[in-house]
């Protein structure tokens, strides 16, 4: 299905539905300004950077994506560290981090070679630039407070990076070759559901309340969530360098959580 055609309606129908049950449960509605901050955030975070993802993964394979997308935690923390307010990062947390990648690149071994197949270039480019992306819109949804609830901010974010990403992909003449099958809404029902409503908002509420390091470490996680759910459902195999791996990554999880509330302890000492 076109990219952005397909990303787009799945974000917008998401929004509406999250928007209209906030709505009807009373969530404060936003502001002018929050409705600009939250905008901002949804074209950072969904517009570009799902954007560029969903666009390179038609020249990349799925394994070197993700890998790519695991350095998101060094991007995230790194720009992090040098804002006026940030956070700095500890040798504990950069040791999780790196080791939360290891873990992830023993998994997709194999895909390490195709970083340096040229043919790959413009879809490893596009990756990196939406890592940067969702870095610096996390990071201005994290340091630029407003009153509003974080889901109903996600939910605005959604509609409208849905509707740009829609928009795009109309004038780069996407609607001319796009049909829904039966796969095609199967496929939107399941990243409305689990993409969006839980794993989408579910970011946005995290990077509000927990340290940027940690909440980043997420895409360690993503590759044993899909391996296990490739084994469950599809019947895929699981050896034990996956298993390795995994329990490395889990490591490394923990090493940014350790790092992170040392960091805090300090900073209490400190005042």
């Amino acid at each position: 299905m076109p990219p952005m055609l397909f990303a787009g309606i799945r974000w917008i129908i998401a929004g509406t539905f999250f928007f209209i049950f906030l709505w009807y449960k009373k969530y404060k509605l936003p502001s002018v300004y929050e409705l600009f901050h939250s905008a901002l955030v949804g074209i950072l975070l969904i517009g570009v950077a799902n954007g560029l993802v969903v666009t390179a993964e038609q020249w990349v394979p799925s394994g070197l994506a993700a890998l790519l997308i695991t350095t998101m935690p060094f991007w995230m923390t790194g720009f992090e560290s040098v804002l006026p307010s940030g956070k700095k990062f500890n040798l504990i947390i950069i040791l999780g981090l790196l080791c939360g990648f290891s873990g992830v690149a023993i998994i997709l071994w194999d895909d390490i070679n195709n970083l340096f197949d040229t043919e790959y270039f413009v879809g490893i480019l596009l990756i990196l630039l939406s890592v940067i992306s969702w870095s610096v819109g996390s990071l201005f949804s994290k340091y630029n407070k407003i009153t509003i609830h974080a889901l109903m901010s996600a939910s605005i974010q959604m509609i409208v990076a849905g509707i740009a990403q829609t928009l795009l992909g109309i004038i780069l003449g996407e609607h001319n070759y796009f049909e829904l099958n039966q796969n095609g809404v199967l496929s939107i029902l399941y990243l409305i559901i689990f993409g969006s409503f839980f794993g989408y908002a579910a970011y946005i509420y995290a990077i509000e309340h927990l340290p940027v390091s940690f909440v980043a470490t997420y895409t360690y996680i993503n590759p044993i969530i899909a391996l296990f759910l490739g084994w469950l459902i599809l019947d895929e195999t699981l050896n034990s360098t996956i298993a390795i791996g995994a329990l490395i990554i889990l490591f490394g999880v923990w090493l940014v959580r350790r790092g992170n509330t040392i960091r805090e302890v300090k900073e209490r000492l400190q005042k």
